[in-house]
């Protein structure tokens, strides 16, 4: 089975993937006692006001005939309009006017666990019971431990009275002049400026969100490399008088990456929902603030379409694991797969 063929089974199956959490999605949102009549007539809702607005919206169709022409149109990615947070406007444009927020503090997000716990993690894990190995380990513990809307809190008062807390620091006049907690300007992401203050604005979010994760990482990775380091293959080409830099990076290092590869996929995904609390606690107002809201507030479509799309994203990074399997261990083959 070739490489190209082996990814095609894997889109093939995941079409029902798709299918059963885009049904559960509609079941879920539809068939529940949300009805966002009350959250668009507010004072002015009357039994015949609901009546002719569910007509409208098309809510008084059977379920089953709702169910299939939500299938069908978010398999032909037409999302809808919005019902309640913008009133006639597209979904997919709602999405993308808020999509950037959450991407950049999600990059941002990603970069801590990435650079920092992973490296760390190995650290640890070539010099173990050490003080560095000690010290590595208890900070993993901790950043693990620590739950994301209490680092958030925190952090939003430390850095709020920085010239406090942090010895005459400024927070708000690093770099650039903004605020501790906000909605970033996206408006001039392209120009350097612009995508510092933005940035700024979305880091302590990020440093929250990649907390969790890089302890996660850092401990798994110390143990992967441990692992890897006392290996047979490793004691092979120690015995062989290979120099100790190119058994690291090609015996150990490549191997110790093959348990991180699913957790850091998952981990991906994580932040995705992880960015609720974070940008509620933040006022980044992204794609986490926009899913809570478009709930409570009835906006059906708009929150099945997010749905749809974080199981797109989902099942994606899932093939994407697939795919970094076969780059860093290519004892993985295609065959029987």
């Amino acid at each position: 089975m070739s490489r190209w063929t082996y990814f095609a089974k894997r889109l093939v199956l995941s079409i029902p993937v798709i299918l059963f959490g885009t049904s559960l999605t509609f079941f879920i949102i539809y068939a529940g006692p949300i009805d966002p009549a009350y959250a668009i007539l507010g004072q002015q809702a009357t039994g015949e006001r609901i009546d002719a607005l569910h007509r409208r919206l098309g809510m008084n169709q059977p379920l089953w005939a709702q169910y299939f022409d939500f299938i069908t149109d978010m398999f032909m990615f037409e999302l809808g309009q919005s019902w309640v947070i913008r009133p006639d406007v597209a979904a997919n444009d709602v999405i993308m006017s808020y999509a950037p927020r959450t991407i950049l503090m999600g990059a941002l997000a990603v970069i801590l666990p990435l650079f920092v716990g992973i490296p760390l993690g190995f650290y640890a894990g070539l010099n173990p019971n050490t003080f560095g190995d000690y010290l590595a380990s208890f900070s993993g513990i901790v950043w693990r431990a620590m739950p994301n809307f209490w680092l958030a809190v925190i952090l939003l008062m430390i850095l709020s009275q920085s010239e406090e807390f942090l010895f005459g620091f400024n927070w708000e006049e690093f770099l650039v002049s903004t605020k501790v907690a906000g909605t970033p300007d996206m408006s001039n992401l392209m120009e350097p400026m612009g995508f510092i203050k933005a940035a700024k604005v979305v880091l302590p979010g990020a440093l929250v969100l990649g907390s969790a994760s890089m302890g996660n990482e850092m401990r798994i990775g110390r143990t992967a490399f441990l692992e890897a380091k006392n290996s047979n293959y490793v004691e092979m080409a120690r015995a062989k008088g290979l120099p100790g830099r190119t058994i690291v990076w090609k015996h150990i290092f490549r191997n110790a990456l093959i348990p991180l590869i699913p957790v850091i996929t998952a981990e991906a995904a994580v932040l995705v929902g992880g960015s609720v609390l974070v940008e509620s606690v933040f006022g980044i107002n992204g794609i986490g603030w926009l899913f809570f809201n478009a709930m409570m507030r009835g906006d059906l479509p708009l929150a099945g379409a997010l749905m749809y799309l974080f199981i797109l994203l989902i099942v994606g990074l899932n093939i994407l694991q697939d795919f970094l399997y076969t780059v860093v261990d290519p004892r993985v083959g295609f065959e029987g797969n």
